[in-house]
């Protein structure tokens, strides 16, 4: 089987060790081996990112924006066997794996525009005879960390701005799930890009990542993942005084009030919780349910989530792969009996599934009779696992799903224009969502949100300028 290496000032350079890509829907089955890099490679990498940068920023926006167009271009013609590739080592359906690679080639060929449209003022000055001119300019080296639920989707809204506003990039991929990353930078690395403005270095974010939080070479950070780890990037880039973004966790709700159209509801619902296997920042874990309808809900929630299959994700009619590997398969087991443990009921699912490959099978689970204050709903789970909260009222629904330390995603199902209408100003989310499932959001706005969810700059759009770009004010005294 080829090694897959690490590519470093424009060459594949082999790591100090590899390890097996495994996919989850078939353990049998090895995607590839891959290097992983070690601190010296690493900080190779980044003094190969600081020595282009300094031509790479000085290139046209043309220049850019032709890599970008080019990438862009060959990711849409390559995204069923892309899509095949992801699929295989996240375990996402194959239909949801294509529709990855294409939203990848999309905001690569959204950012060869953005390259064009790099904006500036002019201002008169309070002074006479002193003009004043505000530019946008790119940062440096960028250090981007990267998770393993969209591995590709997310390292091309990183990697794109970056390159697209003039920066350069060290790379680290999930370690998990490197192979459709891998595949990105390959294509990049064909593009035209000059040595060392991209480089990708694989391996342990104790390793890997820890060296681009410490380097004084790495000027931002993007990072993508958990709580956890979130907060260990902010002590460290806050420490050295460096730029980072954080996008975290969620514990999104998803009311359903008595007006609604049921139905629509519970599609949406399945949806939200459990496609993509839950593994989404924006799954609707907490389903907060009006006590008139909540029978009917939970029932016919029930009885979709028994028509779910939940197979291979190569098989043609699955809608639910498997979980990415054996210590998420036990964090999800571990909230399910939580959740029974605090007064919770089991209404379906959270078994593990046999079926004709060895995999990581799991029946979405649904728990109901919870509280608001139980940790089935206070804690992210990251799987196909949701709760059913019952409320007497809008406003006690409102107050349920603004009570907790996230805020990415939030949704309501409703045909009451006050009630949408207030919701969409009063819930606490970065993103809300009115009669729409709350994960599921488009390549060209803002993607991000609030409390212990996100810091920073909002991703995607033209807002993602706002993090990769720092403001110069020039001022010229004219004559």
């Amino acid at each position: 089987m080829a090694l897959h290496k690490n590519f470093i000032n424009g060459e594949w350079v082999e790591g100090v060790d590899a390890k097996a890509n495994i996919n989850p829907s078939d353990l049998t089955d090895v995607v590839g081996e891959f290097s992983h890099a070690d601190r010296g490679q690493t900080e190779a990498a980044i003094a190969a990112a600081q020595a282009a940068f300094s031509g790479w920023s000085a290139t046209t926006p043309q220049q850019r924006a032709d890599i970008l167009e080019a990438t862009g271009a060959e990711l849409l013609a390559r995204r069923d066997e892309i899509g095949r590739l992801l699929s295989r080592e996240e375990g996402k359906p194959l239909a949801n794996g294509i529709a990855e690679t294409t939203r990848a080639a999309q905001i690569f060929k959204f950012y060869a525009q953005e390259a064009l449209r790099i904006e500036g003022r002019s201002l008169a000055s309070v002074r006479a005879g002193v003009d004043v001119t505000i530019t946008r300019e790119p940062l440096g080296v960028v250090g981007i960390i990267c998770p393993w639920n969209f591995p590709i989707a997310i390292p091309a809204w990183k990697v794109a701005p970056a390159l697209a506003y003039g920066n350069t990039v060290v790379l680290k991929p999930a370690d998990l799930v490197p192979a459709s990353c891998w595949a990105l930078v390959e294509i990049l690395s064909r593009a035209g890009l000059p040595k060392g403005v991209l480089n990708l270095v694989m391996g342990r974010g104790s390793v890997v990542g820890q060296t681009l939080l410490e380097s004084r070479g790495v000027n931002a950070v993007s990072f993508t993942g958990s709580v956890e780890t979130g907060a260990k990037v902010a002590m460290a880039c806050s420490a050295r005084g460096a730029k980072y973004q954080l996008e975290m966790g969620g514990k999104n709700p998803l009311i359903v009030l008595e007006d609604a159209s049921i139905d629509a509801a519970v599609a949406a619902s399945i949806d939200g919780a459990f496609y993509q296997t839950g593994q989404r920042c924006t799954a609707s874990s907490r389903l907060i349910v009006h006590s008139k309808v909540h029978d009917a809900y939970v029932e016919k929630m029930v009885n979709a989530m028994k028509a779910l299959k939940v197979d291979h994700a190569l098989k043609d009619g699955t809608q639910i792969g498997p979980v990415i590997d054996e210590a998420q398969m036990a964090q999800d087991e571990k909230y399910i009996g939580i959740g029974r443990d605090e007064g919770g009921e089991l209404a379906w699912g959270g078994e593990r599934l046999n079926r004709d490959t060895k995999g990581h099978f799991l029946s979405p689970a649904l728990i109901v009779n919870t509280k608001n204050d139980m940790r089935i709903n206070r804690e992210e789970v990251f799987g196909p696992v949701a709760s059913v909260i019952k409320v007497e009222s809008y406003d006690e629904a409102l107050a349920v799903a603004n009570d907790t330390v996230f805020g990415l995603s939030s949704g309501i199902f409703t045909t009451s224009l006050k009630h949408a209408t207030d919701f969409r100003k009063k819930s606490a989310a970065g993103m809300v969502m009115v009669n729409l499932p709350t994960a599921g959001v488009d390549y060209h706005v803002p993607f991000g949100g609030r409390k212990g969810s996100s810091y920073g700059a909002r991703e995607q759009g033209t807002h993602a300028a706002e993090f990769y770009t720092t403001i110069k004010t020039a001022y010229t005294l004219a004559g």
